[in-house]
């Protein structure tokens, strides 16, 4: 019979891969603390429509990409294919639209339908902050901050560039969209197929497009911010002039696109040229019409999101699970006093291995390859005289101690307060 494979675009964690996540995941959590985010978590499925309303069921992820189906009472469920929508949803039912500001950290799976490729699954995990409550250009700092901080922390953030774009209020983009429409009618039949059938439903995000021809058309393209309006100006000017004096550098990427109604202002992505070219690492933006697109009451908002995988790819730490101790039986008859001894020592916080091979040398062995530093040796003659051999793995140092001394020893140990001569 054929071995069972994963479903294509899946991919296990092993603890080499799950190492790394929690790496990724507690300097996410940890960071996004010090800037007052606040750990939540919503359900891996929600009602098709907290999607389909803010992305359109024309668009690529709603059309091609989401995982939706009917449950058994005839409800349609989709499996979140980001986070932000859900976010939202959860602050309005939960009635929080009264205690505003709200700044929220979530992490967790996402699901899309789409090309696996390297860092990019259909089964994947994001972690993301939400600023929610807010309309003042430094909640749009504050979050950008957070996000250089934790890429900062994380080791990676000298091999990004912050770029950044403004997206004006509706009426900067009403102007824009016209203009770049007009511009774009005329090369109509030059554009790619997706170019084409996004020049009437979301032009906006054919400047984003990776096809040569359009790449080629576009550079000729009006530009964004040339039709700011004076207030929207305004906004990214204070954006940038708070993080230009915080020391955070950015450039300015006037191709850089939301192409959702419901985003406004600031756009920004964290690059990086060391995954080829699918470069973006973080990415995230103001996107203050979404709380009325599901129900709420009209409110700023601005978050960013980064995917778990992507970043997995940059840093260097490939952390092995390893054992601080390992109690080695050498006789069947005292099993249960080993384990006994095993379960005392977890119970004081060391983790600790029973080597289950055969021979004492071949469980010295083990000890050795899982990384313990010490080995308790425990046999028949141990328990005759309630002492037990304890050995130094890496120094190759064995002696005898009393067995109501091996609590002692072993916190002594690890805190570095004993010399190698095993003097106390």
């Amino acid at each position: 019979m054929k071995p069972m494979q994963p479903v294509r675009g899946t991919a296990d964690l092993m603890p080499r891969q799950k190492s790394q996540m929690n790496i990724i995941l507690q300097k996410a959590s940890t960071v996004a603390s010090r800037y007052g985010f606040q750990d939540m978590e919503t359900p891996i499925f929600e009602f098709s429509e907290v999607f389909s309303r803010p992305l359109g069921e024309s668009s690529d992820v709603v059309a091609k990409e989401t995982y939706s189906f009917q449950d058994r009472g005839g409800s349609s469920l989709t499996l979140r294919p980001e986070g932000t929508a859900s976010v939202m949803r959860a602050l309005i039912s939960n009635g929080l639209t009264q205690s505003l500001p709200q700044k929220f950290y979530y992490g967790g799976p996402m699901f899309r339908y789409e090309r696996p490729q390297k860092g990019r699954m259909r089964q994947f995990h994001q972690i993301g902050c939400e600023y929610i409550g807010s309309f003042n250009p430094l909640a749009d700092a504050e979050v950008i901050g957070c996000a250089t901080q934790f890429l900062s922390e994380l080791g990676v953030f000298d091999t990004c560039i912050l770029h950044l774009n403004s997206l004006g209020d509706a009426e900067s983009r009403d102007d824009y969209r016209a203009s770049l429409v007009a511009f774009l009618s005329n090369y109509k039949n030059e554009l790619s197929i997706d170019s084409q059938r996004r020049l009437n439903e979301n032009p906006l995000r054919i400047l984003d497009s990776k096809a040569d021809e359009d790449r080629e058309i576009i550079k000729d393209a009006p530009r964004l911010p040339a039709f700011l309006t004076t207030q929207a100006k305004h906004h990214f000017e204070q954006l940038t002039n708070a993080l230009d004096k915080a020391g955070i550098n950015w450039q300015l990427d006037t191709n850089l696109v939301r192409g959702l109604d419901y985003y406004s202002h600031t756009a920004f992505e964290f690059i990086t040229d060391a995954l080829g070219s699918q470069g973006t690492v973080l990415g995230g933006g103001r996107y203050d019409g979404l709380s009325a697109m599901l129900g709420g009451p009209d409110m700023g908002a601005v978050g960013f999101a980064a995917g778990v995988e992507r970043l997995a790819l940059l840093i260097e730490k490939n952390e092995e699970f390893t054992y601080d101790i390992a109690v080695v039986i050498v006789d069947d008859e005292v099993a249960s006093d080993g384990f006994a001894l095993a379960q005392n020592l977890r119970l004081q916080g060391f983790k600790t291995d029973i080597p289950m091979v055969p021979q004492v040398g071949k469980k010295l062995k083990r000890a050795s390859l899982i990384g313990c530093e010490l080995s308790f040796i425990i046999g028949k003659n141990e328990i005759k005289s309630d002492t037990i051999q304890v050995k130094i793995m890496t120094t190759g140092e064995q002696k005898q101690i009393g067995i109501s001394q091996v609590i002692s020893f072993a916190t002594k140990f690890f805190k570095r307060e004993l010399e190698s001569n095993f003097s106390e």
